[in-house]
């Protein structure tokens, strides 16, 4: 009866079985040490020789840690600001000057994120607006894009200013579907402002607020590689150099393509993990999980 429907299901199920399932073959290569002139199946079998090879590595350790630690200040500071925003918007009385603050608040999402590496980096430079700045103050000079105790505060504040702005828009449409008489009703109670964001605003974002921390904690080992290809120099390996980047540049870039795999596996086998045990705690203390 409904296979109008089916039908224009079919062109996203082709999309997905070509694009996303297909390739999925190509794993296999992680337990092979592929050559292409051999082919996938021609490649030897080597088992979990790559994986072995990337934890026992020396540079395991620290590409561990910051990936971990990069991921977890953009998690602690980058998930509560869209929620913050999308709460102070809400405050605002004048319709203009919210829609304003809205618009440029998306703005910087749309920027590539080429063009933002390139304005942080001319920005933290030696003769950078922030060295101008601190040089009112007769601070000396640095050059920040090249400090590694400087790279996750700059990473964090990009990442925070890139998305803040569109991950507040799940939270505005879920408020605008609030119904106002329940605010009526605790103003009337005599409910402040924070009070009524606190009793009535915040349940009804909680459903929400979980699956995006379920979802933020699974992607933990996932962090912008993009970004943080942009950013980092050599100098700043030591606190910038992740996951992500080491198998771009020892995976794709040396020709490693079954390490690079192998890696990628056992990233994504963690955000699993880390993904299954947050929704079951979720699931049991709120009851509400995503699945």
């Amino acid at each position: 009866r409904a296979w109008q429907l089916y039908l224009m299901l079919i062109p996203a199920v082709v999309y997905i079985l070509v694009c996303a399932y297909k390739p999925m073959g190509g794993i296999v290569i992680a337990f092979k040490d592929f050559r292409a002139n051999r082919g996938i199946l021609g490649s030897a079998w080597v088992g979990l020789k790559h994986f072995v090879s990337f934890v026992t590595s020396p540079m395991f350790p620290r590409l561990f840690y910051n990936t971990f630690h990069l991921s977890f200040l953009n998690l602690a500071f980058g998930f509560l600001c869209p929620i913050l925003f999308a709460l102070l918007v809400n405050e605002l009385k004048d319709n203009f000057f919210k829609k304003f603050l809205q618009t440029t608040s998306y703005m910087p999402y749309f920027i590539s994120s080429v063009v933002v590496a390139g304005m942080v980096l001319s920005f933290l430079n030696a003769d950078g607006i922030l060295n101008q700045f601190l040089a009112l103050f007769n601070v000396p000079p640095k050059a920040y894009n090249t400090l590694p105790k400087a790279f996750p505060i700059f990473y964090t504040v990009t990442c925070i200013w890139k998305s803040f702005g569109w991950g507040s828009i799940l939270y505005l449409s879920t408020i605008s579907s609030i119904d106002p008489g329940l605010y009526e009703s605790a103003k009337i109670d005599g409910a402040n402002r924070l009070q009524r964001c606190w009793y009535v605003t915040l349940p009804h974002l909680s459903n929400l607020i979980i699956i995006q921390l379920i979802f933020s904690i699974g992607g933990l080992l996932g962090s912008n590689t993009e970004l943080i290809l942009l950013l980092y120099v050599p100098a700043t390996y030591s606190t910038a150099d992740v996951i992500g980047t080491y198998v771009y540049r020892d995976g794709l870039m040396g020709g490693r393509f079954s390490y690079g795999t192998a890696v990628g596996i056992f990233t994504s086998v963690i955000n699993f993990t880390l993904l299954y045990i947050t929704n079951k705690i979720s699931s049991k203390v709120a009851d509400y999980g995503i699945w």
